[in-house]
């Protein structure tokens, strides 16, 4: 049988855990687990109060004078039941939004994984120019997952601290050896954790379509040496010179299409072998062979190859993009990896990219090579027509994904988080002003922004939204475009609106965020049988909850860089990585939309950078 891993299970490995060690072993991965406090719930007051706040920007006076109508309907009236259904709720649960987030958020969500859901990480350039060089980084890169594992599966990994606060780590425990599944309506996902009777020991490789599962350990589990991988990814590149049928391209597919077709591929029992293999595999490796002949923004095509593989054409079918980790290695040293979003945020996976690319930067082949090394093992699939029919279909879906996605990476060197820190201004609201101003100057009006706010500092905390659109960021974009504003008169604005954002982004993670709280509220009235709340039905709500810019911090210490796609047709998906002399951007659009270009939004993200350093350059309070 699958084990499809709960929070639950989790909670009693943790608690195994905690029995054998000690609760205040420094780095044991979840040594503080149980201390964490569970997630609150705001209180009522508090998030109608700061919702009529946020969207006050963002709508006409004759709007949100009904919806203040709406809100104080619900303050008498549902709302009171409602709080009160989530606080029970909260007294029962680990953590009362988790479950409903991750079916909400992913796995009822019928688009495709690929550009709407898993995000790619785009690696620094690597130095080799040919199939040795490749084959011998990859198989570096295996050994260094491999290492990461063994902190993973020890509980050795340090725990992660916001300021003085302990953060939650199941997260690490469920990006390796785990797998989304497709179903109609609602998709599943699994985990097979190190504790299971025979737990994962594989890779899946995939060269050329063709899909293989690599032993990654030999006699007495020891990992294979760099040497001995490096032979293995040989012979797969030996035993798959021609493309296969790209079977893989349909786990790109609409949810609800791939379902229909994973059924009927898993009928035929090889199919299902093979699928079964790919789940359990500890990782994906997608050796790729193909680049397009455009190669002259090289860091943008590196992103498209790690986001969606470039098409049905180039590398879409070298994936199987419902594995939670799959790592690509490229032609010419492009490199980087994908990740299915349904169980964790970007800081997990950076943190075992971190450490990966690390490792690859230095020799570790010095003990002995593992005995008993088993050959690498090609993965069969039986194709009928209809499966056949479904492929050729979601390589036209792809392409036409492919084609819509506009996607712009870019790297800002005038400056980085440095600046805005000596003007004693947070960093990140200091840049999320900067793309209020950026957005404002190319549309003439504000837009609801998504930022994503870590509840981690909570059991089985995932995200929640910082609304980083304000009545004080709106002041400041106004004042900035207004040529009779006094220079000190719109640095205070500025000010005003960076610590505006940052005020929001400490309640948000501190649990007192207003969107995870109004979703809760919304599903407590449907798992009530209740009538969805016209605050809910109100035009404001949803011109508040329709993202245009939906950004997100991911920092790296490699020059690396995020990306994902816009959330809504009309937005832009924004990522970025700030280090201290530099910040790295992924800017994201859909080409079907007049209004939006990538590349426009990249250019005035930088040149709001700009002028907000020249603002705040002549500050006192500078200490450049």
């Amino acid at each position: 049988m699958h084990r499809v891993v709960r929070s639950s299970v989790i909670t009693n490995i943790i608690g195994k855990q905690q029995k054998m060690k000690p609760t205040k072993v420094i780095g044991r991965m979840f040594a503080q687990q149980e201390s964490l406090p569970k997630l609150p719930v705001p209180a009522l007051d508090a998030t109608l109060q700061k919702y009529l706040r946020t969207v006050r920007p963002l709508v006409s006076d004759e709007d949100f004078e009904q919806t203040k109508k709406y809100v104080e309907e619900f303050r008498r009236n549902s709302g009171p039941k409602l709080q009160k259904f989530l606080e029970e709720r909260a007294a029962k649960e680990v953590n009362w939004l988790s479950e409903w987030w991750a079916s909400v958020a992913y796995l009822e969500f019928r688009n495709p994984v690929v550009i709407h859901v898993s995000p790619g990480i785009v690696l620094p350039k690597q130095n080799y120019t040919d199939t040795d060089g490749q084959l011998r980084f990859a198989a570096k890169l295996v050994a260094g997952v491999l290492d990461y594992k063994i902190m993973v599966d020890e509980q050795t990994l340090e725990v992660e601290y916001m300021g003085r606060n302990p953060l939650c780590m199941t997260q690490f425990y469920k990006i390796l050896s785990a797998c989304r599944t497709p179903g109609l309506k609602k998709d599943t996902w699994e985990c097979f954790p190190p504790d299971e009777p025979s737990p994962p020991t594989h890779v899946t490789v995939i060269h050329n379509n063709t899909f293989f599962s690599l032993e990654a350990y030999g006699k007495n589990h020891k990992p294979l040496s760099v040497d001995q991988i490096f032979n293995q990814l040989q012979k797969v590149v030996e035993m798959s010179k021609n493309p296969s049928t790209p079977v893989g391209i349909l786990t790109s597919e609409n949810r609800n299409t791939w379902a229909k077709a994973y059924n009927h591929l898993v009928k035929d029992k090889t199919n299902k072998a093979s699928i079964q293999n790919i789940k359990r595999s500890i990782f994906v490796l997608c050796l790729d062979e193909l680049l397009p002949a455009d190669m002259s923004d090289e860091r943008s095509v590196a992103a498209k190859m790690m986001l969606h593989g470039g098409g049905s054409q180039l590398n879409t079918g070298n994936r199987w993009f419902d594995k939670t980790i799959q790592f690509v290695v490229g032609r010419n040293g492009i490199c980087g990896l994908s990740y299915e979003h349904t169980t964790a945020e970007g800081p997990p996976v950076v943190s075992l990219m971190d450490h990966v690319a690390e490792f690859c930067k230095t020799d570790h082949d010095k003990g002995l090579p593992a005995e008993n090394v088993k050959p690498v093992e090609k993965l069969e699939f039986n194709l009928d027509n209809k499966s056949l029919e479904a492929i050729d279909q979601a390589k036209k879906n792809l392409d036409i994904q492919v084609k819509d996605l506009d996607l712009t990476v870019a790297k800002f060197t005038d400056y980085g988080k440095k600046f805005p820190k000596s003007v004693k201004l947070s960093p990140d609201s200091y840049i999320q002003i900067a793309f209020q101003l950026a957005f404002y100057r190319l549309y003439n009006e504000p837009c609801a922004t998504y930022e994503t706010a870590s509840l981690r500092k909570y059991q089985h905390g995932r995200t929640d939204t910082i609304r980083s659109c304000s009545i004080e960021s709106l002041e400041f974009c106004k004042g900035m475009c207004d040529p009779n504003v006094p220079h000190e008169q719109k640095r205070e604005l500025l000010k005003k609106a960076v610590n505006s954002h940052k005020n929001y982004v400490n309640e948000a993670i501190n649990g007192q965020g207003i969107d995870r709280h109004l979703l809760g509220l919304k599903l407590a009235a449907i798992k009530s049988g209740m009538n969805v709340p016209d605050l809910h039905m109100d035009q404001t709500y949803s011109t508040s909850c329709h993202f245009k810019l939906s950004t997100s911090q991911v920092p790296s210490k490699e020059e690396a860089v995020l990306v994902f796609g816009p959330v809504v047709p009309n937005g832009y998906g924004l990522c970025y990585n700030p280090q201290e002399s530099q910040i790295i951007f992924g800017v994201s659009a859909f080409n079907c939309s007049p209004e939006t270009d990538s590349n426009k939004m990249a250019n005035s993200v930088r040149q709001s950078l700009i002028d907000m350093k020249n603002l705040m350059a002549g500050s006192v309070q500078a200490k450049l």
